[in-house]
């Protein structure tokens, strides 16, 4: 199965596997994900894992919006372009695509580093962690990366070495439903792939803008599942941006992603 092979499964894995995983209640992981359910700086790397991203994974800074940011990402040029899916030893590599609605939120923040500069970020469903890269690069005074994938987690600490920063602290684990974090600024892109997800989403980002004012900013390409959402009457369009020609390809087509500012009406305030 070549890897347009394994693009159709991920996206399908997306709306499947990993929506029930982030939509989970009770936030549990599986056993083997409890060992790394945290990372920080100076936090060392299982070797092996490290060995086995570096070798089958290309560097890039081409073919996406932010050519600052260097990236570890499957391309044409990795074995497992070419590979059966199976042969894949790990979790579904979502980290291992710069989708377009993060590609989007990054620009948008190198672009314009005051939305972030002498700020907390909350970076939800980082992936490869370009998002939380360009909050660091741009002066956020704090930055957490949140995703449910442990080898995410190793992704973006590898990320983060080949942009010459210190890694940010990184939690595996399921916060949505969660307490309110007294977080300034919640980043999220390319989440809203199933509608129970979308609606979870919903709740929990409008409980923390309630509660903690926190600012929130949604990427997101134009996918069907976001557009038919009810959050979607309450966003603000901040910015779109044309996707690069590789972008579209790699995404069936799709030719722009755009930066939301979710902005819940006072009538849902108390919801």
């Amino acid at each position: 199965m070549a890897f347009r092979g394994w693009k159709w499964f991920l996206l399908l894995g997306r709306q499947n596997t990993f929506a029930k995983a982030w939509r989970s209640r009770r936030g549990g992981l599986p056993l083997c994900w409890k060992r790394c359910c945290h990372w920080s700086a100076g936090k060392s790397l299982d070797p092996e894992v490290r060995a086995f991203l570096e070798e089958n994974t290309e560097v890039t800074s081409s073919g996406h919006l932010t050519p600052e940011i260097r990236l570890r990402l499957l391309t044409p040029r990795c074995r497992f372009w070419r590979e059966k899916s199976d042969l894949w030893p790990y979790g579904d590599p979502f980290w291992a695509i710069y989708w377009p609605g993060g590609q989007a939120l990054s620009r948008y923040i190198l672009d314009n580093p005051r939305v972030v500069k002498g700020r907390s970020v909350l970076d939800l469903g980082s992936g490869c962690g370009a998002t939380a890269i360009a909050a660091v690069m741009s002066g956020a005074s704090q930055v957490l990366a949140n995703d449910i994938d442990p080898i995410a987690g190793v992704a973006m600490i590898l990320n983060c070495e080949l942009n010459h920063l210190n890694p940010f602290p990184i939690t595996i684990k399921n916060i949505i439903n969660s307490e309110a974090g007294n977080w300034d600024l919640i980043v999220l892109g390319d989440m809203f792939y199933d509608e129970q997800l979308a609606d979870g989403l919903h709740h929990w980002l409008r409980k923390c803008i309630r509660i903690q004012q926190t600012e929130v900013l949604i990427g997101d390409p134009g996918r069907h599942q976001f557009l038919s959402h009810s959050i979607r009457n309450q966003l603000h369009k901040v910015i779109e941006y044309s996707l690069p020609e590789y972008t579209r390809q790699e995404n069936n087509g799709l030719t722009s992603s755009i930066v939301w500012s979710y902005q819940p009406s006072n009538s849902l305030e108390n919801c």
